[in-house]
């Protein structure tokens, strides 16, 4: 599904209203009878008391068409308006007067305090506040409200993106709603799908308000959901090169636990033949776990690293594999470092980069901006921080835009590691991945993810479908571990062990785990 940006979503808006005939008037009501429905699905109206806060803007005008719907089926409601009434325009305004008319009970609201009482005394609460518009810090009564409403603890129903929170960025402008449900217009908006956004909604729904599928699935939104895609079935009639040849350069002494997991997590999933190119001090350690991999040991560094006078022998063999893995454990050792930009340069298959070698490109773009075959780097924020030369808090703001102008910037395909993590292609395209949770971040994860991303390339996607297939993929054996151990305590090795069952799963169960496994968006 795609996601919108406020802006895009305002000029889908325009139009909707402009080339179709679509008034605002109808969509606001489409709007309210959404957010109504949802109310109905999952709390119910008749017998109960809502208590609604609305703004001045189109989402309060939102909140007063639900308003209306509880009035007309049965429920008590009372609203309270924050915000001069007057200044209601267009449709807002039209919905504020049929609510007057009918008599519906409204106060305007000046301060928290007055409105303490029907908070108590209501069965649920809606929130129609600021919507996806806000772009300052909440304050005054506006943020007291908010602290009333979250410590009611009482059922929450956000209209378009809980109040507080940014509609672009999923970030908390000081204070947020913490909603149970969130009816979202047109598409999710970039806040709904990003964290902290994404968890202070609750469960979410979308309505397309009639929107017409050529505007709200066009190809100049740039942003969507990485919805799972069927995976190449595994003919009778193969054999081992059949499923991928990967070099995997990595490992060092102090590190043996990166270069196993990316190499073996590659088989495990399903990939063919995998290569490790390690230290050959340190390959018979390794061997004794991961006795599948084809070892090619390497003259290492007085460190135990990856020496520089490997690099010609490791250019020969990568070509006769079909992608190449740098980067995990191979250690900061200068020396490597050094043979990690070389290799980066003139390696001229797919090239993954990753941990350690991320560390080597972010001192020397060029390297990547040079390469003429896809390239891919998996960093965390942090690594981000290095490619880019921002602060992390800077990154954390606005994940989307730096995403778009780096893998644009560096020709590379660049996953953006973290709770649903981000895959940006140089083409501005994003993708918002859905599976995964908080047991995932432990050390070694990220290399499983490596060799995941090489294996479903292995299994014959495009590079493009690969990333988002091994981005999904590795959070789906991960949400498998979860299930089966808990979050706590989860480890590398227990989303490895699962990569197979995932894959079994996935292939028996496809349209059961797109429906209901990872249903996160649920559509009116």
């Amino acid at each position: 599904m795609k996601v919108s940006r406020v802006n895009e979503m305002r000029d889908l808006d325009r139009r909707t209203i402009e080339e179709y005939g679509i008034v605002e008037e109808l969509l606001m009501e489409n709007a309210g009878q959404a957010s109504y429905f949802t109310i109905l699905k999952e709390f119910g109206v008749k017998d109960k008391y809502f208590v609604i806060f609305c703004g001045i803007g189109n989402n309060g005008g939102d909140g007063l068409v639900v308003a209306r719907k509880i009035h007309s089926n049965c429920g008590k409601v009372t609203v309270f308006i924050l915000g001069d009434r007057s200044k209601f325009k267009g449709a807002a305004k039209q919905n504020f007067d049929i609510a007057d008319k009918l008599q519906i009970e409204m106060f305007d609201l000046q301060d928290a305090a007055s409105a303490s009482e029907a908070v108590k005394s209501a069965d649920a609460i809606v929130d129609a506040i600021f919507g996806t518009g806000l772009d300052r810090e909440v304050g005054g009564k506006y943020k007291d409200v908010i602290s009333l409403i979250n410590a009611s603890k009482k059922p929450v129903f956000s209209i378009d993106i809980p109040s507080g929170i940014h509609g672009d960025t999923g970030q908390v402008m000081g204070t947020s709603v913490k909603a149970h449900y969130t009816t979202t217009f047109g598409l999710p908006k970039i806040g709904n799908m990003l964290y902290p956004g994404f968890e202070m909604g609750g469960k979410l729904y979308v309505t397309h308000i009639s929107f017409p599928p050529a505007i709200y699935d066009s190809d100049q939104l740039r942003v969507a959901t990485n919805d799972p895609i069927p995976m190449p079935p595994r003919s009778k009639d193969t054999h081992k090169g059949n499923y991928g040849k990967v070099l995997f350069i990595a490992g060092s002494s102090n590190y043996l636990g990166a270069p196993y997991f990316a190499a073996l997590s590659f088989l495990k999933a399903g990939g063919g033949l995998s290569f490790l190119a390690t230290p050959e001090n340190v390959s018979a350690f390794i061997g004794n776990k991961g006795s599948e991999i084809v070892f090619v040991p390497q003259k290492s560094t007085s460190s135990g690293s990856i020496s520089l006078e490997n690099k010609q022998q490791l250019l020969q063999f990568s070509e006769n594999t079909d992608m190449v893995v740098i980067g995990p454990g191979l250690s900061l050792n200068e020396e490597t470092q050094t043979l990690v930009r070389e290799l980066s340069t003139e390696i001229n298959k797919p090239l993954l980069i990753d941990g350690d070698g991320i560390t080597a490109v972010a001192n020397d773009l060029v390297a990547i901006k040079k390469r003429k075959t896809p390239t891919i780097l998996t960093p965390h924020v942090g690594e981000m921080a290095r490619i880019t030369g921002q602060q992390i808090d800077e990154i954390i703001k606005n994940k989307i835009d730096v995403l778009q102008n780096t893998a644009q910037k560096l020709n590379a395909t660049i996953v953006l590691k973290g709770a649903h993590s981000l895959i940006g292609y140089p083409d501005e395209s994003v993708f918002i991945n859905l599976s995964g949770n908080p047991g995932m971040a432990t050390a070694g994860s990220g290399d499983v993810l490596t060799g995941m991303i090489a294996a479903m390339f292995g299994l014959g996607f495009s590079i493009n479908d690969a990333v988002r297939m091994g981005v999904f993929m590795h959070g789906f054996a991960g949400d498998l571990a979860a299930k089966e151990t808990g979050e706590d305590g989860l480890i590398a090795g227990d989303i490895m062990a699962q990569l197979p069952a995932a894959m079994k799963r996935y292939r028996e169960q496809f349209n059961s785990i797109v429906e209901d496994f990872y249903h996160s968006i649920f559509v009116i």
